[in-house]
């Protein structure tokens, strides 16, 4: 079974978390969450959620994963000032390695200058920005690029998203 990243930082979007991963959980796969601080708790926006996080991003390496998730929320505009997250989702991209975004997830990767090229969806306000960071944009609940990049929408794209990442795992 694969071994998941997942990026993560204070104020994600409860459900954008929570429910991906119950379903990679409940097909047997593991879910990782990094952040700056190991052991630091961090709460959903909606503070429905806390999440324990298991490895700093000092700590780990994209080789050591399988494919990453990036919940939304206020979480991956935060991430994305740290050049080591940058970095981290960069490898992941570069290696074609199977990449989960929902919601505001894709700020990490126009911040990685991972999505020239690609086609993608995202949260109404920063579908502009992914097309600046020259992704071919879709309205759509779910968008699979090249076999390798899941991108949805928002919380009520979420089935459409575990079905899509799941087929590539």
């Amino acid at each position: 079974m694969s071994k998941i990243a997942c990026v993560i930082t204070d104020y994600f979007e409860d459900v954008e978390y929570t429910d991906p991963v119950k379903a990679f959980e409940d097909e047997g796969h593991t879910v990782i969450t990094i952040e700056k601080k190991k052991g630091k708790e961090v709460k959903g926006k909606q503070g429905e959620s806390v999440v324990t996080i298991d490895e700093t991003i000092d700590d780990v390496s994209s080789k050591d994963f399988d494919a990453l998730l990036i919940p939304g929320g206020f979480s991956p505009d935060s991430l994305r000032d740290d050049d080591r997250f940058v970095s981290f989702v960069k490898e992941f991209m570069k290696d074609k390695k199977p990449v989960f975004a929902i919601c505001h997830g894709p700020q990490l990767l126009i911040t990685a200058k991972s999505l020239e090229g690609r086609t993608a969806t995202g949260y109404k306000s920063i579908m502009v920005d992914m097309e600046y960071a020259g992704a071919n944009v879709k309205d759509q609940t779910v968008v699979v690029c090249q076999n390798q990049l899941v991108t949805s929408r928002m919380p009520d794209d979420i089935p459409a998203f575990n079905r899509e990442a799941l087929k590539l795992l």
